[in-house]
């Protein structure tokens, strides 16, 4: 049976030639080997074990063509060479150089072009560093930031344009400021604020078009307010209403007087201010 070798090809598609390679004498001190460890191989992994065993030569290669070759060299590479590549051209050049640098070297690609260089970023800074990010054009990279940020600070990402980032901030904001995120428009954002107000604050709530807000109400208004909602058109709610109601009116249940309710209005422009 023939054997089918598998020479490898070099960031361009070329057959790799260790013959003709400039790290070729590396072969002879087993620092370098065909088809697993090589600098010049298209394989990303392969480059990187090339740099954990030649760290000394990341130098040399902190202006190779190959992006991959470039950003693997950085993570071996004098430090005092990175700030050059915080201007690469390539978005992973780029964070591999600002990861090593000092932390104050981040703070510049907080403008980063790329997406995913701001939301590294983000997930590595702290407090005020994030005020610039609140209003990132990408929601995502807002939506670390309203995982980290200050709690103060979550109050002006209240009105932010995308549920994801919103529900983080009600999850996270002081509870003075969830009766603003209680009537969000998007089910979610009112959820994760519902779960974090008082159960008086949760009156209102009970009429809600999205049943596990009214769930969360039905298991934690007070008692005297879960009359009117035994005609709820969620089978799960109305019997959860019917279990706590059935336990007031056990022994230790004790009394109740019964609170009047009315309809409500859902959005923010229609809110009580």
């Amino acid at each position: 049976m023939t054997q089918i070798h598998n020479e490898g090809q070099d960031w361009q598609g070329k057959t790799l030639c260790c013959e003709t390679c400039v790290c070729r004498e590396l072969l002879g001190e087993n620092k370098c080997f065909r088809h697993h460890v090589c600098v010049q191989d298209s394989s990303p992994s392969k480059i990187d074990r090339f740099f954990e065993l030649n760290p000394g030569l990341a130098n040399e290669f902190l202006s190779h063509p190959y992006f991959e070759v470039r950003a693997a060299a950085a993570k071996y590479a004098d430090v005092f060479h990175l700030t050059a590549l915080l201007n690469d051209a390539d978005e992973t050049v780029r964070w591999a150089a600002a990861f090593r640098l000092p932390h104050r070297f981040l703070l510049r690609l907080r403008n980063d072009p790329h997406r995913e260089v701001r939301i590294r970023v983000a997930a590595h800074l702290e407090g005020d560093e994030l005020l610039p990010m609140m209003s990132d054009p990408d929601y995502y990279v807002r939506q670390v930031v309203a995982r980290r940020i200050g709690v103060p600070h979550l109050r002006h990402m209240i009105d932010d344009p995308d549920p994801e980032v919103r529900r983080e901030v009600a999850e996270r904001i002081s509870k003075e400021w969830l009766p603003e995120l209680v009537c969000d428009p998007d089910a979610s954002v009112c959820l994760a604020a519902a779960k974090r107000v008082t159960p008086t604050q949760l009156l209102s709530l009970r009429f809600h078009p999205e049943f596990l807000v009214r769930y969360e109400a039905a298991g934690r208004v007070p008692v005297s307010a879960l009359q009117a909602m035994r005609a709820d058109e969620d089978a799960m709610v109305r019997e959860l209403v019917e279990e706590r109601l059935a336990e007031a009116r056990s022994p230790l249940g004790g009394e109740h007087t019964l609170i009047e309710t009315s309809s409500v209005h859902w959005g923010r422009n229609e809110r009580e201010s």
